[in-house]
């Protein structure tokens, strides 16, 4: 068994905390976070050790589980990686490129698995549509959530809009061309809702929407490609279906049929809702970091896939301060 010890007992620690239990590939050893009386609650509550100090819980672990703000991600990671553990490291994986990139360095001395909690990628709607993308060209996602103060100590491009990021990069294999942004800080320092442009080399576009002081909460991508549109819902963790195909001779049309005009032919419709198995998609992305590990295989969100979302990010952050910039 993995010895693994989880850095910060928070609403996103403790639920980490609970699915570690459940992993019977690893061993809890404790939990550090420097807030005594939550720290004491989350022992009585969970039944698992607090360490008093963040270096003697990763002396006495294979695996370190970082779940701390994500201003703290570097100094714990690094601590980590320093000695040789394993880390998995929630998103977005530090504050700034500089950081990412030493860190990126340490992890590679250090000949460890590191693997970044972008956990949409885990999550079944989107498991289920990704064998059907072939080469989306339009990708649409709004991702709304009503205000909570937790989080606002970044941008909503880091705190919400880097999951769609990820998603947007994992599924569009080319390199960005152009980057658009625009938003506003309302009721936070930094912007609480923005609308981020990506354009790539291959013609694809992706346009991002994200605020944390909506009125109701959103999660849900549309991806039109060649004969096809897929919507997922992550929230409700749906996916719909939307295929084009030729009408075979002879043979009844299946759904809607469409006319495409004189000397074009026709097409039918078809719509397809699949049945999405139930996931617990923070324990799924856990164990597959458990997996890669015990397997010496690459984790399915590398350290370098954490890099790459992060950079996005700021490039749209930066293009929000510009405009912001010439507004003023």
């Amino acid at each position: 068994m993995l010895k693994i010890g989880v850095l910060g007992a928070g609403h996103l620690g403790k639920i980490h905390l609970k699915c570690i239990k459940e992993i019977s590939g690893f061993d809890l050893v404790g939990f550090y976070d420097p807030d005594t009386a939550n720290a004491e609650k989350t022992e009585r509550e969970f039944e698992v050790k607090r360490w008093d100090s963040l270096d003697e819980l990763i002396d006495a672990v294979d695996v370190v589980d970082i779940v701390t703000p994500t201003i703290s991600h570097f100094e714990c990671a690094a601590k980590a990686l320093k000695k040789c553990r394993h880390v998995f490291i929630e998103k977005p994986i530090v504050t700034t490129l500089e950081e990412a990139r030493e860190l990126i360095k340490i992890a590679g001395e250090a000949n460890v698995k590191v693997q970044v909690g972008h956990v949409e990628r885990f999550n079944p709607a989107f498991l289920a549509a990704e064998p059907i993308f072939d080469r989306p060209m339009f990708i649409e996602s709004h991702r709304l959530a009503q205000f909570n103060p937790r989080g606002t100590d970044v941008p909503v491009i880091l705190d919400l809009m880097i999951h769609d990021i990820d998603i947007v990069l994992s599924v569009v294999k080319s390199n960005i061309r152009k980057i658009s942004a625009s938003g506003v800080a309302v009721v936070s320092d930094t912007p609480d809702i923005a609308n981020a442009r990506i354009e790539f080399d291959n013609g694809c576009v992706a346009n991002l929407t994200a605020s944390r002081i909506s009125l109701k909460n959103m999660r849900k991508s549309r991806f039109f490609q060649r004969d096809a549109y897929i919507s997922i819902d992550f929230l409700k963790k749906e996916l719909e279906v939307v295929k084009i195909s030729d009408v075979n001779p002879g043979t009844p049309p299946e759904g809607f049929v469409l006319e495409l005009g004189p000397g074009r032919g026709t097409k039918q419709i078809s719509f397809d809702k699949p049945e999405i198995k139930s996931l617990n998609a923070i324990r799924a992305e856990l164990e597959s970091f458990y997996s890669a590990i015990i397997n010496n295989t690459i984790p399915p969100v590398t350290i370098n896939d954490g890099y790459s979302a992060l950079e996005v990010a700021h490039k749209i952050i930066e293009k929000i301060s510009q405009t912001a910039n010439r507004i003023n």
